[in-house]
């Protein structure tokens, strides 16, 4: 046992004295991309806002983009080298032919609710109304078509889907009676609950195993600044562990970039952002959670079908922290 701990502990200093060597290099600088004003984003945030990213040796500039497209296809150019982004853009993209790849897994599960108007007090009365998403194709259209599908409802058939944007548009377009539903992320979710929205599918509580979202780049920048690559997913999983054990920064930080300041709904959003199972302290892409966004893409694609899940993601970073004994590392020391 105590040899064991020994070489834990020599691989966990090699490893920290490789990265303070790569790190004493010039200071990056990097645009980092990230979709949705949710809680989903929040990691970018803290890494910024708590210096992670400046101890890892980056100026990092955080870019926002209002969908997952627009999002991959700055990666993909090279305007945001690396980004956070949901699966379903990245498989998109390569199913495409596009270089894009998820590097780290962010949220592994799907955080939304299925929210319907104050009148639509069941599935039966959504008949013949329209649901909101952001694009076809987004984490927001399989989640729409997924949840229909739960409450016994065939998408585009009983119900109309309607490409309306992000969050605050969809939560708009529901409050302005254009559509009649949309599936909400929190704090967008806790919010329109305490306006009298109901609730027609929890689709956090079944348990779905998604690749929301994660950070993705591309094989080429990988191949071209491995360091950086690295270093990048360090500040991540620092990030993450800063984020689920300080819980007086992960609230401020969410009140900032969430620009809200209901103590009720900041302290509901942290408490179900930090989840195990929603952000893994083990930041590895979940292969099951891109299985279930291949699933519906290989009914009618047939490079979905022969694709695998394992063709999108790339764990060697993640790996590396892990087997280093990195990871375990940070969550010795007791939670704030």
């Amino acid at each position: 046992m105590i040899g064991k701990k020994l070489t834990l502990t020599a691989a966990v200093f090699v490893y920290l004295s490789s990265w303070c060597l790569s790190v004493s290099a010039q200071v990056v600088k990097l645009n980092a991309g990230y979709v949705g004003i949710n809680s989903d984003n929040v990691i970018a945030w803290v890494a910024k806002e708590s210096g992670i990213f400046a101890r890892n040796g980056f100026d990092v500039q955080l870019i926002y983009f209002q969908g997952g497209t627009t999002a991959v296809m700055a990666l993909v150019s090279g305007e945001t080298p690396i980004s956070q982004t949901a699966g379903p853009g990245v498989v998109n993209a390569v199913l495409g032919g596009a270089d894009a790849v998820m590097i780290a897994g962010g949220v592994v599960t799907l955080d939304y609710w299925l929210l319907s108007r104050p009148e639509i007090k069941n599935p039966e009365q959504l008949k013949g109304g329209a649901v909101a998403i952001s694009r076809f194709g987004s984490a927001s259209d399989f989640i729409v078509r997924y949840a229909l599908q739960r409450i016994g409802l065939v998408p585009v058939k009983d119900v109309a889907i309607l490409q309306i944007g992000a969050l605050p548009d969809r939560l708009a377009a529901m409050e302005t009676k254009r559509v009649q539903a949309t599936v909400l992320a929190p704090p967008a979710m806790y919010q329109a609950q305490k306006r009298g929205f109901n609730i027609l599918a929890d689709v956090a509580a079944l348990g779905l195993a998604y690749q929301a979202t994660g950070v993705a780049t591309t094989r080429r920048y990988i191949k071209e600044n491995p360091d950086i690559v690295r270093r990048y997913i360090r500040a991540h999983v620092e990030a993450v562990h800063r984020f689920k054990t300080d819980r007086e920064m992960g609230i401020a930080v969410l009140a900032k970039y969430l620009r809200l300041q209901d103590k009720e709904i900041l302290a509901r959003t942290y408490e179900g952002a930090i989840a195990e199972h929603k952000l893994p302290a083990k930041q590895y892409p979940t292969i099951e959670g891109i299985r279930t966004i291949l699933k519906p893409l290989a009914e009618q694609d047939p490079k979905a079908k022969a694709a695998k899940a394992e063709d999108f993601v790339d764990m060697r970073f993640i790996k590396e922290l892990d087997d280093s004994g990195f990871i375990d590392s940070l969550y010795k020391a007791k939670r704030k």
